[in-house]
Parts: C-alpha cells; structure tokens; sequence
C-alpha cells in the first residue's frame, strides 16, 4: 500500500508535519509518522489558552 493510501482524508497537514482534525468545535493535533521518526523525545507542547481564537498560518 502507498503512503498516500493510509492518509486519512479527516486530518489536514502543515508542511511541517503536524496535522489536525476538527470535530465540530474541538481539534486533535498530532505530528506524523516521518516526524515521529526524526524527532527526539517530545517534552513539551506550547498551545494556546482554551477559547484564544487561532488562524492559519
């Protein structure tokens, strides 16, 4: 199976590996595969407070 096959189509990606699913007024951010391979141990995330608007970019 090619890589582009086990891309699930809810997720969007950055051009830097991460990815995100919106579920109604929720989203899961995670990283993927390849970055999971390249990095070291992840010890911290810096998201904004709950209920800060974001945009992209």
């Amino acid at each position: 199976m090619t890589p582009e096959a086990k891309t699930p189509e809810e997720l969007r990606y950055t051009k830097t590996h991460e990815w995100v699913r919106i579920e109604g007024d929720q989203a899961t951010i995670g990283i993927t595969d390849h970055a999971q391979g390249e990095l070291t141990d992840i010890v911290y995330v810096d998201l904004p407070a709950v209920g800060t608007p974001v945009k992209a970019g």
